[in-house]
């Protein structure tokens, strides 16, 4: 299968889907599982005489193929390709389809990273963006100026405030402006929700996340539905070249067969961390999109299948008490990224989201955001009890 080929597996459920898609056994040995080709160059039958389409692995490996049909296939998109990181997707994403000149609508709490990839580097690069308040459709509209806005970036939830945009309805406004509706889809992952099904044009994904699983890999992905795009996505990631080694995509690959049950165990931890937050007399707000009072409830339960495992609150004693119990807790440990089996806890003011301090996307100083793991939710509960109380 070369990378141009949709895979026959990508029926059935979402489960068969992340463990078949992409690969059949080796038709000679039976191996039920892509083995790491550790290739940099591949034969060739003559000269210009491509085996299966293979010739060098910046431009395709075999293990990479494989990861990228499972994408597309849980994604419910035509075309899957994978990264070196989110970010490198997401640059590799904005130079296949902005010039010099065109603009960007970014969500008014992206993720810190995005917001400097755009601020910094596209920036100087002639890009334009405006930051909105994506559960606002009409935000949105007031802020696309038709002719020269080329994407609207959706995160969903979002990263650290958890806010949920309608991502058919966003598809809706973007589409009339001749734009493109891109969903950063890593805090949901492809369980839980699946842009393209309502709408939208891109999905983006940080692997390291909640696909990889298991805080060992670092990489990206975009997963799109109309092969035209798929054609730019696939040539700018082969010229600008920041592709998956084939043994990040086997580890991504093996952490996207176990998603499902991974998934279900976050959320139903995740659940029982709410509820122990929202009667602490500690913690002055807690925001997941599982609660009803959340603003974006009726969206979430209405385009998500679960609530996911992220979990950000507030806490009495501002920046101060925030920091302390960032650095009490011991179950969850303190540390960037999330999606892992283990639960993470962090302070994104002064970690994840410190590059947007002193912008209108900073985050508040009394915010500590959770990734709830799969642990024994009663430890996660009795460790957040112990850095609350102390």
């Amino acid at each position: 299968m070369t990378e141009q080929t949709r895979p026959e597996t990508s029926k059935g459920g979402f489960e068969t889907r992340a463990i078949h898609a992409g690969y059949e056994p080796d038709p000679t040995t039976g191996a039920v599982i892509p083995p790491i080709y550790a290739t940099s160059t591949y034969k060739q039958d003559g000269v210009g005489g491509l085996r299966g389409g293979y010739e060098y692995s910046r431009s395709a490996n075999p293990t990479r193929t494989a990861l990228e049909g499972a994408l597309a296939a849980v994604e419910e998109g035509e075309r899957g390709f994978s990264f070196a990181s989110g970010l490198a997707a997401e640059d590799t994403l904005v130079r296949s389809t902005v010039r010099p000149g065109d603009h960007v609508v970014l969500p008014n709490d992206a993720y810190g990273g995005t917001f400097r990839l755009f601020d910094k580097v596209e920036q100087a690069w002639g890009i334009e963006h405006t930051p909105a308040d994506l559960t606002d459709v009409d935000a949105v509209r007031a802020a696309i100026r038709r002719g020269q806005t080329k994407l609207v970036w959706l995160e969903t939830p979002t990263n650290p405030l958890l806010n949920v945009g309608d991502i058919e309805a966003l598809a809706a406004v973007a589409h009339d402006a001749g734009a493109l509706l891109v969903v950063d889809n890593t805090f949901a992952s492809p369980y839980l929700q699946q842009p393209l099904t309502l709408g939208a044009d891109v999905v983006v994904h940080s692997t390291t996340k909640y696909v990889g699983g298991h805080s060992d890999v670092v990489g990206g992905a975009l997963v799109v539905r109309d092969l035209d795009l798929a054609e730019q996505v696939a040539f700018h990631q082969n010229a600008i070249g920041a592709v998956a080694g084939p043994f990040d995509c086997f580890l991504t690959h093996r952490g996207l067969k176990t998603l499902g049950v991974r998934m279900d165990r976050h959320c139903d931890n995740a659940e029982a961390v709410v509820e122990f937050l929202t009667g602490h007399r500690a913690v002055t707000q807690v925001i997941y999109p599982g609660l009803p009072e959340h603003p974006g409830h009726a969206v979430a339960s209405r385009q998500m299948r679960r609530f996911g495992g992220m979990v950000a609150f507030r806490v009495e004693g501002g920046e101060a008490q925030a920091l302390a119990v960032c650095e009490r807790a011991s179950v969850f440990t303190l540390g960037e990224s999330l999606g892992g089996v283990e639960s993470l806890i962090e302070h994104p003011g002064r970690m994840t989201h410190a590059s947007v301090a002193g912008t209108e996307l900073e985050v508040p100083a009394d915010l500590v955001r959770l990734s709830v793991g799969i642990e024994t939710a009663d430890d996660l509960i009795a460790d957040l009890d112990r850095a609350l109380s102390s």
